[in-house]
């Protein structure tokens, strides 16, 4: 408990000397990928004969997470291929190493499946379309993102029971709307690509003729619901009164307070525990989102399962009260592990995991949480870990994937595809990109493909999950 915030929280990132290549020599090395690496080529996904368990490379997760919540996470991923997709990303980094790839990098999402995209509220509270989870960020070939997002349209259309004929144009769909943004971006000013963004009601009144009007009325009532989605709001579900003072309600296995896992060595010592690790987040913040914060206090902690992917690894829940007992504040601390990226594209230049989720998440999203920040600690076992902050929720939502139509997914498919090309134009050579995929289809087909082979894929690797549990290889908690 004695390690100093500089030495838990040194600098850890380099700056690099850049090259500033002109237009012309930018599309030509975009043109010249196209040699190395066929756009055709995308389509390829053979397995290996030698190909690595996916159930092993689950298992290799489990050894750094919390032992009693992993069972949680394998209920959560048996549910459908769909849901062992959403939790199976370092499987398929493992098998996108082996597939032709370019040497155009960007700063990667990880995991842009469809379900890790969704409106957020800007600081200037308009509702905004993004991608929403960056746990696995880091640079990376351009294509393993679009080749994620295209197979999890494929997955979640065979889940949602839709036709193959479906599920191909909302795969092209996706690629054909990131393909033709790039074309965009890769002609626009640097300040331009910075400043884009996606209005939600905008996109909403250009998508209103298309669309039917129950599709209209499932997508506002989304709107609606995700901007009451905040701290008021969570502060009326997740608290109760305990002694006269706002305490974060229990629900094991779900959420449990911290005074269930306190010795009563450490109890007397946790709120000065609990003040130094804020004041070393609070100090990777800018000094007016630093001052907004110090208006807060903390009220309790609580440990919260989150996610499908995630559970396991630690996450918390933080109550702050400003002004007065109906001004509350809700801040999600959540464990940063090494990106599943590492192992095949390299290091992200980053020693701190959390910031390199934090410096993604800026780099790739067009308007960041304000509270957004970092911190490495001393847990209360004594083990050093790195985590992201941020608030628990921000008018945030997602689209209800269990209730989509074949149209409304080609829809989203769209944005999702847009939303991928502004997050990669902004940390990759858009201009060589763009060069790349060219004017024609022929990328776009290439994914699809690919996107039918690797949904074939990940059905086999949910059964061997679904018999690992069977012969008790693994536990498995289904129903929380």
């Amino acid at each position: 408990m004695s390690t100093s915030h500089a030495a838990l929280n040194p600098p850890d990132f380099q700056p690099t000397v850049v090259a500033h290549a002109t237009v012309a020599e930018r599309v030509a090395r975009g043109r010249a990928e196209r040699k190395a690496v066929p756009r055709s080529k995308h389509a390829d996904f053979q397995p290996p004969v030698r190909r690595s368990d996916p159930v092993a490379l689950l298992e290799s997760q489990a050894t750094t997470r919390v032992p009693q919540l992993v069972p949680i996470r394998y209920g959560r991923m048996l549910v459908s291929p769909f849901t062992f997709y959403r939790g199976a990303a370092l499987v398929m980094s493992n098998d996108l190493a082996g597939t032709p790839t370019t040497g155009l990098r960007v700063q990667l999402c990880g995991d842009a499946h469809l379900s890790n995209f969704g409106v957020f509220g800007t600081p200037e509270r308009r509702l905004v379309f993004d991608i929403n989870d960056f746990d696995e960020t880091s640079p990376g070939p351009f294509e393993w993102d679009i080749k994620r997002l295209a197979a999890s349209l494929e997955i979640a259309g065979r889940d949602r029971q839709f036709t193959p004929t479906d599920r191909r144009q909302a795969v092209l769909a996706s690629v054909a709307g990131y393909r033709r943004a790039m074309a965009e971006f890769a002609q626009q000013s640097n300040l331009d690509v910075f400043y884009a963004s996606l209005d939600v009601d905008q996109a909403l009144d250009q998508y209103r003729p298309q669309s039917t009007k129950s599709m209209i009325a499932r997508t506002e009532q989304t709107l609606a619901k995700a901007r009451t989605r905040d701290s008021m709001h969570a502060f009326n579900k997740m608290t109760e009164i305990v002694d006269g003072e706002p305490r974060i309600k229990p629900d094991p296995p779900l959420i449990v307070p911290a005074a269930a896992f306190m010795t009563e060595e450490f109890a007397p010592r946790f709120i000065d525990w609990v003040h130094t690790n804020l004041r070393a987040y609070r100090s990777t913040l800018d000094t007016d989102r630093r001052r907004l914060l110090e208006g807060y206090r903390f009220v309790d902690l609580a440990q919260k399962v989150v996610g499908v992917g995630s559970v396991g690894t630690r996450a918390w829940i933080a109550l702050m009260l400003g002004r007065d007992d109906r001004d509350p504040l809700f801040l999600q601390f959540k464990e940063a592990q090494a990106s599943v990226l590492e192992s095949f594209c390299g290091a992200s230049g980053y020693r701190n995991h959390a910031h390199r989720v934090v410096a993604g998440q800026r780099l790739m999203q067009a308007a960041g949480d304000v509270l957004l920040g970092w911190m490495r600690i001393e847990g209360i076992d004594g083990v050093v870990r790195d985590f992201y902050v941020r608030q628990l929720r921000d008018w945030k939502g997602s689209a209800e994937i269990e209730e989509m139509v074949p149209a409304g997914m080609v829809h989203y498919a769209e944005l999702c595809g847009w939303t991928l090309a502004r997050a990669h134009a902004r940390s990759g050579d858009r201009v060589a990109i763009a060069a790349y995929l060219g004017k024609s289809d022929v990328f776009d087909r290439a994914i699809a493909g690919f996107a039918t082979r690797y949904a074939d894929q990940n059905e086999r690797d949910y059964q061997l999950l679904v018999d690992a549990v069977a012969t008790g290889r693994i536990a498995a908690e289904t129903g929380v």
